[in-house]
């Protein structure tokens, strides 16, 4: 009995060294875009993802200035993901906008889960058991889905099942651009990514095997007093239990703490992150968006976004390639209060 409990002292002093580095954690993002040396007498149009307050964060001190000719707060059709929308007309010569917002971010720990699953039905989380244009459920996915979580009977058994396996094994690959496409055929095949290609592939099997799970996208906040955070957006998935509700799981950030760390699978500091990241999520970031295969609010012209986690604009009902922030041309950046 000592020494089990010296093995839990043990593992929660790691995961306080380790993750939870505060409870909390505030400050002002500003984002900067400037459209100005793209393509001249065309019309540009801007969409931003627009950060709300919730269960773990306060929005606060929302200001928007610019030269633009409108502008106004949206939301999308499917799934009401706020948006930051500006325009400007062909002959302007200068399309610039500064957007910023104050925000407190608590840490999110969700773990006291209910001992029996209550009864409940799948059609009223339709939308989180669906598949997704680069997320299909069905085929090997739904095979994968069965083998891993099979003899597991509770939708907490199962969401368990699939975040394990996607920490044993899948890996980050840090030469994939932004963020990950989240192509789950394709990751089945090489499963190495970032944030939302394992978000994504965990989503994917979640709701092949009954179990609702979405994205949540953000940008993380800087952990010295100023910083520039262009390129550090993040996304993490959420599953749903019954009697209980959104529990987030982030196995992205296990892997990546385990690549930047060279830590094994069998390392006492692996199994540490692998702990707090399943229902837990620390406070250096900031919820932006949520949602796949969106249209946007007022519609774009491209096809619908994969993801939102990114600023996105149109100069002459062409998008620009959000994913180059100096040519696109877009900076954001975080100040402690």
């Amino acid at each position: 009995m000592q020494k089990v409990l010296l093995v839990l002292i043990g593992l929660t002093l790691t995961l306080m060294s380790q993750v939870a580095l505060a409870k909390s954690r505030s400050g002002i993002v500003t984002v900067d875009v400037d459209l100005s040396a793209q393509e001249k007498r065309k019309e540009a149009k801007l969409w931003l993802p627009y950060p709300v307050s919730d269960r773990d964060q306060t929005v606060s001190d929302v200001k928007v200035t610019g030269d633009f000719a409108a502008s106004g707060v949206y939301t999308a059709r499917v799934g009401g993901t706020p948006i930051l929308y500006a325009e400007w007309p062909k002959d302007a010569a200068s399309r610039k906008l500064t957007f910023s917002f104050a925000v407190d971010r608590q840490e999110g720990l969700r773990r006291d889960f209910p001992k029996t699953e209550p009864a409940w039905n799948p059609a009223d989380y339709a939308d989180y058991l669906r598949p997704t244009s680069l997320g299909p459920i069905d085929g090997e996915v739904k095979k994968l889905a069965e083998s891993i979580t099979k003899g597991k009977k509770t939708v907490l058994e199962r969401a368990r099942a699939i975040y394990d396996w996607c920490c044993e094994s899948m890996y980050r690959d840090p030469n994939t651009k932004g963020c990950g496409k989240g192509d789950v055929c394709a990751l089945l095949q090489k499963p190495g990514g970032k944030c939302t290609d394992i978000s994504s592939v965990y989503i994917a099997l979640c709701r092949a095997a009954g179990v609702p799970a979405r994205e949540v996208f953000s940008v993380r906040l800087g952990k010295k007093a100023e910083e520039d955070v262009t390129g550090w957006q993040h996304c993490w998935a959420e599953f749903f239990v019954p009697g209980y509700g959104w529990v987030p799981a982030d196995p992205a950030d296990v892997r990546k703490a385990m690549l930047v760390e060279k830590l094994e699978l069998n390392d006492p500091k692996t199994k540490g992150y692998r702990e707090y990241f399943w229902g837990g999520i620390d406070p250096y970031r900031v919820v932006i968006a949520t949602g796949r295969d969106l249209v946007l609010n007022p519609p774009q012209a491209g096809a619908p976004l994969n993801t939102f986690g990114y600023p996105y604009a149109e100069v002459g009902g062409k998008a620009l390639d959000f994913y180059e922030p100096k040519s696109f041309a877009y900076k954001i950046l975080y100040r402690e209060k």
